[in-house]
């Protein structure tokens, strides 16, 4: 299985070989039946059979069965599995809804940030580009402006 070491010659071992030997099954040999004593005393009971005799002994009322437990009629191990695959589409169908609603959600939030940059840019440009309203201030055309020893001139 394993390969020897090149260098080693392989050890002879002497192997034991071990036979089964079989078990012979005791005897099995039956119980003594032990003869029962019935807690009452039956009654004696006659009966006239229809060629006239009469037959006289003992009424033997026949063992009753213990009930058994009604089985239902369908194993518990199928119920449980039935409850199980109703939970896991439960399960199934609320993530799936989750996941429409995270998407969604991500979405609106997409486009009210769009939304805003594009009001606010707006905005801006008005600022920038609007030049009849002035409230106040001085106004410089800089294209006439002059710069002369560092001192600007209008």
């Amino acid at each position: 299985m394993y390969p020897e070491h090149p260098g080693h010659a392989p050890a002879h071992r002497a192997v034991e070989v071990h036979q089964p030997t079989p078990i012979t099954p005791a005897a099995i040999t039956p119980a003594p039946l032990v003869p029962v004593q019935p807690g009452s005393v039956p009654a004696v009971a006659s009966v006239v059979l229809p060629d006239g005799r009469v037959v006289t002994g003992y009424a033997i009322e026949p063992a009753k069965p213990e009930p058994v437990a009604a089985k239902p009629v369908v194993s518990r191990a199928a119920v449980n599995v039935a409850l199980g695959g109703v939970g896991f589409l439960a399960v199934c169908g609320g993530l799936l809804l989750l996941t429409t609603f995270i998407t969604a959600l991500t979405a609106l939030i997409t486009q009210l940030i769009t939304l805003a940059a594009v009001i606010f840019g707006g905005w801006i440009a008005v600022q920038v580009f609007s030049g009849s309203s002035h409230k106040g201030g001085n106004t410089f055309n800089i294209r006439k402006a002059v710069i002369k020893r560092n001192h600007f001139h209008s």
